[in-house]
Parts: C-alpha cells; structure tokens; sequence
C-alpha cells in the first residue's frame, strides 16, 4: 500500500491566526479566557486550547460582566458586537479576514440599496454571521432549487455573496442558476470562496484520480473538510472523513493499493502525522507528498496581542 500526501493542506492562514489568539490571549491575560463558539471546527484544537483556560460558549449571556471573550474565526452578526459592547466585555475579534472581507461587501451593496443572496449552508456559524450583518434586505440559498422559489423586491437591484469554505463546484452551479433567473444580478468583484478551501480543493482533485481512496482529516462540523470527501466522490472515489487516526478503519483499505491522505483547513498537521503511522501499522510501504499551490498568506494579529506592551 502506497500514500499519496495532497498539498496544499490543514490549516490555513485564518485559522492559524485565530488559534494564536486565543493562544496569546491566555498567556497575556491569563485563565479564563471565554470563546463564542468553536474558534475554529477542530475536536482536536478545541479540547487543547479549553485544557489551557479556554472556556468555550455559545452565548455572551455565559461570559461574566467585565470578562474577555474572543469571537470565533467564522465571524458574527452585529448585534453581537453590540451586545457585548453592553456587557462591558473586552472582546478579541478572531474573525477571518477573508470573511470580514465578505461582510464588508456586505455593507456595501446594502447601502446601494440592493437586496442580497447570501449562498451558504443554514444553520453554520459564517452564514449566521453574514446574514447578521443586516437586519432586513437578506436571502439564503443552499441549493439552485432555492434559487428557484427565491422571492426578491426588485430583480434589479440583487447582489450575491457566497460562504468562504463552499464547494467550488456547487457554489458555481447555484451562481449559474441565480443568472438564470436574475439576469441583473451582481457578484463580488473577487470570488468570495476563500484562497485555501480552493487550493485544498484543487489538490483533491489533482490527488484523487491517482488513490484508489481519499482519508480525509477533519472534525464533522468542519464544512470545508465535508467539501473535500465531495470533491473526492463526485470523481468517483471513495472518500471518508476522519477526526483522528483513531477512526481509521481498516475495511476502508481492503485491496486499495493506493491510499490518498488530505486535511480540512482546520485540521492540524499533527493528526495527519498520527494517521500516517496508523496507515503504516496498516502495511503502508511508501509515502510521497504531491506538488501542489505553495501558500505564503499571513494575517496581522489584533495590534494589542501582537504588541502587549502598548496596551
């Protein structure tokens, strides 16, 4: 048995900024630290940050008045900002860039007045945190078949924005069926889906004709890792996804002499290590990493982490 290793992949330049504030934040202000919801949708990183202090929510209504909390890295509504401006929380906004990015647009196309198609899937915290930008003039899509019952005030005046971790390919199809129907509607002028989830996706689609399967490292509500196992699948190639080595299971490689291993953007490299040894125990020969896009993005972190001593 052979392993083929995809690049790029695991963390990316957003979720590696928003693990090192919370990171630094506890070695700067110390235990506790409060966390709205999963920094970033790793098991993994999530249990090793809570055993240092982290203390992980789902509500401001939990963090004590006058307590320091850090918003995750998928971005929240405005009211959220409001709401803990109220609490007199001291807040750290671990919010991706590239989402920022996306509700900034946001802003814009509101104050032209337009109404907005949000594509993402319901119910994830960035499309919560999109759509909380505004307080009206917003509509989500997961599917063209939501394109199709979508009511609008003025198909004229309609924009889209996408989720930043969605498949590439489904993000397209729902793109093409919004233009169908609205032939007006606007897009961002740059794609929304982020550097990372498509590099991540080209690489499963460059790794997966090779393998004969395709391991996936990622925790289960990690979107991004659930597109990768697509991509992989929707070319015809067994996909599973795994949270760690531990959930390896060895039917998976019965007369598979070729065994393709990536990781989700929040997953990190160590648990693709882990699931390289286990694929060895398991009778793996070889393994050679692929060529793949080189990544050198980096995000600036919050100036008063970055530089304590100007507090």
């Amino acid at each position: 048995m052979d392993v083929l290793l995809a690049k790029p992949r695991g963390f990316c330049a957003g979720v590696e900024r928003a693990i090192e504030i919370v990171d630094r934040a506890l070695g700067q202000l110390g235990a506790p630290i409060y966390v709205r919801h999963e920094i970033v949708h790793n098991r993994f990183v999530v249990e090793d940050l809570r055993a240092r202090g982290a203390v992980f929510v789902k509500e401001l209504d939990e963090v004590p008045r006058g307590g320091t909390v850090i918003f995750s890295a998928h971005g929240v509504p405005k009211q959220i900002f409001r709401d803990a401006e109220a609490m007199g929380l001291k807040v750290f906004d671990a919010t991706c860039p590239l989402v920022t990015k996306v509700h900034v647009e946001v802003a814009k196309m509101l104050r032209e007045g337009n109404e907005i198609v949000m594509i993402g899937h319901r119910g994830h915290p960035e499309s919560e945190g999109t759509m909380g930008q505004a307080r009206s003039g917003m509509h989500l899509v997961e599917t063209p078949e939501d394109v199709a019952r979508l009511a609008v005030a003025d198909p004229a005046r309609l924009c889209y924005v996408t989720q930043t971790t969605l498949s590439v390919d489904d993000a397209a199809q729902i793109v093409a069926a919004l233009r169908a129907r609205f032939p007006a509607i606007r897009g961002p002028k740059k794609d929304d889906i982020c550097y990372a989830t498509q590099n991540r996706q080209d690489a499963v689609k460059f790794m997966a004709p090779r393998c004969d399967v395709v391991i996936v490292v990622g925790s289960p509500n990690s979107s991004n890792s659930n597109r990768l196992r697509e991509v992989a699948q929707k070319m015809g190639v067994e996909a599973y996804m795994v949270d760690s080595a531990a959930d390896l299971r060895p039917e998976w490689l019965a007369g598979k002499p070729r065994v393709g291993v990536t990781a989700g953007a929040s997953a990190p490299e160590l648990l693709v290590n882990e699931l390289i040894e286990r694929l060895r125990q398991l009778g793996a020969q070889s393994v050679r990493p692929l060529e793949g896009a080189a990544e050198h993005v980096v995000f600036t972190l919050p100036r008063e982490l970055a530089h304590p001593d100007r507090r």
